[in-house]
């Protein structure tokens, strides 16, 4: 029979691979568009990617009082953003927030964003076996690209909008 110490020392890889598995969810290229003053709302883009099937399910910035993760999508001629309540991370495949597509909102800005503004965004993911993970990252306010050269900015006037 083994005994209970050697048990733990067994299983305690096994405990900290899985939470390795979850916790190399990978956050690069973040950024958030800088603002002008006045402007209540700013979009946030970034790269995500992950060994295993996880799914953003919340994100926070103290720069907002409000952070949701919205889709834009064409609807006939009209494009549409609305939040959604989670965004699937398949294993091994990027998925890319960016202008035009799925993004992270900030909404109720506490103050302008300038370029060079460090700013803090807190995502948090939920594995398949309903396991959490937090990533922290520091994404750099900017000016950046819309969806089209001559495009308006898709989140202008967005400060309005209330859930």
């Amino acid at each position: 029979m083994k005994s209970p110490a050697l048990a733990r020392a067994a299983v305690l890889p096994l405990l900290l691979a899985a939470g390795l598995a979850q916790a190399q969810v990978v956050v690069s290229d973040a950024w958030v568009r800088a603002t002008v003053p006045q402007q209540k709302a700013t979009g946030a883009f970034m790269q995500i990617k992950s060994p295993t099937d996880t799914k953003l399910v919340s994100i926070s910035s103290p720069v907002a009082g409000v952070a949701e993760v919205h889709e834009m999508a064409m609807d006939g001629n009209v494009m549409r953003m609305r939040p959604v309540s989670a965004l699937a991370v398949p294993a091994g495949k990027p998925v890319d927030l960016k202008p035009g597509g799925y993004h992270v909102m900030l909404m109720e800005l506490k103050g302008p964003l300038k370029t060079g503004d460090a700013v803090p965004l807190t995502l948090v993911f939920e594995g398949a076996d309903k396991s959490r993970s937090t990533v922290t990252v520091q994404a750099p306010a900017r000016t950046g690209p819309v969806t089209a050269p001559d495009a308006k900015d898709p989140h202008a006037g967005h400060g309005d909008h209330k859930h």
